[in-house]
């Protein structure tokens, strides 16, 4: 089954964007496979204004989210994996989705029969 991340993050931007909000995405700038302005990161993560109007060539995909933009007048091509999207939101009230690590779970590929085994816990309820 397909993760549900990619969808939810489409439909909020598309909210966001049909409201005339800016719309922000929340990265976790520790990924190996994004490619971010260095420059801009604190905290190991760095929110990237995804307004239409700031940015070109926006691609909201399954497995990441690419686009091109100018940081410092210098232009740089983005690509955030959608496993390191930690929220989309609204600038001006903040309404939209944070994402739980969880949320990259459900693209799991493995066939049951070659998944580790897992131990059965027993809990006592009063």
């Amino acid at each position: 089954m397909t993760s549900l991340k990619p969808y939810l993050i489409r439909s909020i931007y598309e909210w966001i964007v049909d409201n005339r909000l800016t719309p922000y995405l929340l990265v976790d700038a520790e990924n190996p496979e994004a490619c971010l302005p260095q420059d801009f990161i604190e905290d190991k993560k760095i929110v990237l204004n995804i307004r239409p109007e700031a940015i070109q060539g926006l691609s909201l995909g399954n497995e990441d989210i690419q686009f091109n933009a100018r940081f410092s007048g210098k232009p740089m091509h983005i690509v955030a994996p959608i496993a390191a999207v930690m929220a989309i939101y609204a600038k001006e009230n903040g309404k939209g989705m944070v994402f739980d690590a969880d949320d990259n779970e459900g693209g799991d590929e493995t066939p049951p029969e070659h998944r580790p085994p897992t131990k059965p816990v027993l809990r006592v309820v009063k």
